[in-house]
């Protein structure tokens, strides 16, 4: 598996408040290799996009993969991650250079916004993680 595709999304009840992460991993055909959903704690919902997105890259790493494409529902780290916004908040300044210590590991990783109704999969796993906290 060298070429792994990563849907990705960060949710949040209240902003900040309780916040959770879903990942779907799989092949470019299609296969599922790895669902994750885990929650946060207290966080911001732009927070919870980018512990997402390095929840994949890790996974991805740990699965073998050298080449990753990830789809995001999250405009605003799609495009700090491309370079087309620069980073702003200091609460989002760690996360996104723990993202950039992570892809040298990769050949190539493409980040790539998604609607959100293109994103179902990674949402549902991250409101599961939400709902699971109450019980």
């Amino acid at each position: 598996m060298t070429h792994l595709i990563a849907n990705t999304d960060g949710a949040c009840r209240g902003n900040p408040g309780a916040s959770a992460l879903g990942v779907l991993l799989r092949t470019p055909t299609g296969q599922v290799v790895k669902e994750i959903c885990r929650p946060l704690g207290s966080m911001t919902n732009n927070q919870a996009e980018y512990h997402a997105v390095i929840c994949a890259l890790e996974e991805a790493l740990k699965l073998g993969a050298t080449e990753l494409s990830l789809n995001a529902d999250s405009e605003l780290v799609v495009k700090q991650l491309n370079g087309q916004y620069r980073v702003k908040n200091p609460g989002l300044a760690p996360l996104y250079a723990r993202v950039k210590a992570l892809e040298p590991k990769f050949k190539s990783v493409k980040y790539r916004y998604v609607p959100r109704e293109r994103n179902r999969e990674a949402d549902a796993l991250a409101n599961k993680a939400l709902d699971d906290l109450k019980g």
